[in-house]
């Protein structure tokens, strides 16, 4: 076999041609390998951070246990272990094994593997796809057949929301299991076994650190194991053999800290929902949290001050009528001033709608006309609210009866504006908006006045 189709079972095959290894086949590693990259888990045990997956008596354990699993697809954020998972279940099946990335791979690719799966259909390929999600439908439509036929396993790897980003069809065919960020303490575990490792990890540096400074390491990489290793990895060279890791080194990547929030994932649809339900339950210090992370993560000052332009109307609404004018200005302002200091106009607007008192009236009552317009035939416009302009429209009697509000007290007519009255409105007891409660009720009785006594000439 030449060189270049040499098999890896854990799969770095080139994009070009498919490759499949053998069950204890020699597991090459480049020299420069990264660490964290050596020091994946070889067994099931040595996963850390995800024991409602990893018990004894757990379904994922058993599945592996039997080798009679069908196709899995693991979700989580980046760094949680979902390539480990994958990994090891390879080694611990025996399992033929092809890894493909996503953004790499195209159609020929995959009807390669696919093609060269259903030569050997004794031993079922386990085919691992990291970042599935980048597949469009046509591809993961293409994998449909094999798996349903079980020439192949797949077993898929995405940080986004399978349901929104996974054909359903190969979904229903597929468990799933859904990976936790790692707690500060599991990777902190992992940081000092990879200190210590001679043999995959940095221990032939012999430097040392306290249990302190790798917590500390843990909590600034946020659950990803993969990025604190890495760092681990960094501080380690940059000093002299048998060093010391003090807080001091921590510094500079603390300085340097990327907050994890990427653009479409779930990070920034879970944290404008938290930014969102935070302005709604009146907690500033919570909603100003979820709005610095944003900012910090990258996102577009513009979809956030869409958002309070939402909230102004939504959950404000008739309770502080300014909420929307002021929230309005914020999204004008970062258009024009923009970062750093539309963060102050931001702010601003934030503090404010979540300070505010809330009432939804707008929304319920906008809810409940589009249910009359779909439960019941649409109203006719009554004659006298009807245009009478033209010959013909007077001659049909548009127009007649029609009060001028203007000539009753505080203008109140008494006329009906549909043919079948309906209670649409229900004006809150907050803020401003209970004034319109007072205001209506008044409203009320005048119309109940003026019905009883029209208007001379009518």
């Amino acid at each position: 076999m030449p060189p270049s189709e040499q098999p890896d079972l854990f799969g770095e095959a080139s994009a070009s041609s498919s490759v499949f290894a053998q069950a204890g086949a020699a597991k090459v590693r480049p020299a420069a390998q990264p660490l964290a990259a050596r020091m994946r888990p070889r067994v099931l045990a040595d996963i850390v951070g995800q024991e409602h997956l990893t018990q004894p008596d757990g379904l994922l354990t058993r599945l592996i246990k039997s080798n009679r699993f069908g196709s899995l697809i693991f979700y989580g954020p980046p760094g949680c272990g979902k390539t480990s998972f994958a990994e090891v279940i390879a080694h611990e099946t025996q399992s033929r094994f092809v890894r493909v990335n996503a953004v790499m791979s195209n159609v020929a690719e995959l009807r390669e593997i696919l093609a060269t799966a259903r030569k050997l259909p004794e031993t079922p390929t386990l085919l691992f796809i990291d970042e599935l999600h980048r597949f469009n439908k046509s591809q993961q439509d293409l994998l449909l057949p094999d798996v349903e036929e079980g020439f192949v396993r797949l077993i898929g790897a995405t940080t986004h929301n399978p349901g929104f980003y996974v054909n359903p069809p190969l979904l229903s065919r597929s468990h799933l299991f859904r990976l936790q960020p790692l707690p500060g303490d599991a990777v902190a575990s992992v940081l000092a076994r990879a200190l210590a490792d001679t043999e995959r990890g940095l221990g032939a540096r012999g430097c040392a650190a306290e249990a302190k400074v790798l917590a500390d390491l843990a909590v600034l990489c946020d659950g990803d194991l993969r990025r604190a290793l890495n760092a681990l990895e960094v501080i380690v060279l940059s000093l002299p053999e048998g060093a010391e890791i003090t807080e001091k080194e921590l510094e500079v990547f603390a300085r340097e800290r990327r907050i994890r929030y990427d653009a479409d994932e779930d990070e920034h649809y879970d944290t404008i929902s938290a930014f969102i339900k935070s302005c709604r339950g009146n907690d500033p210090d919570a909603a100003m949290y979820w709005l610095a992370k944003m900012l910090a993560g990258g996102e577009d000052p513009r979809f956030i001050a869409r958002r309070l332009v939402i909230l102004a109307s939504e959950d404000v609404g008739l309770a502080d009528p300014f909420a929307l004018p002021l929230a309005v200005a914020a999204h004008h302002a970062c258009e024009f001033v923009g970062l750093p200091e539309a963060e102050l106009t931001l702010a601003h607007a934030t503090l404010h709608i979540a300070c505010a008192p809330k009432s939804n009236s707008a929304t319920l009552a906008l809810a409940a006309a589009h249910a009359a317009l779909k439960s019941a035939p649409v109203q006719p416009v009554p004659l006298p609210l009807r245009d009478k302009s033209g010959a013909a429209s007077k001659q049909a009697g548009h127009g007649k009866g029609y009060r001028y509000s203007h000539d009753y007290p505080e203008n109140i007519s008494g006329q009906d504006y549909l043919e079948k009255p309906l209670a649409i409105y229900a004006p809150k007891n907050a803020g401003l908006e209970s004034r319109i409660v007072e205001r209506l009720a008044r409203w009320r009785e005048l119309k109940e006045r003026a019905k009883a006594e029209p208007k001379q000439g009518e």
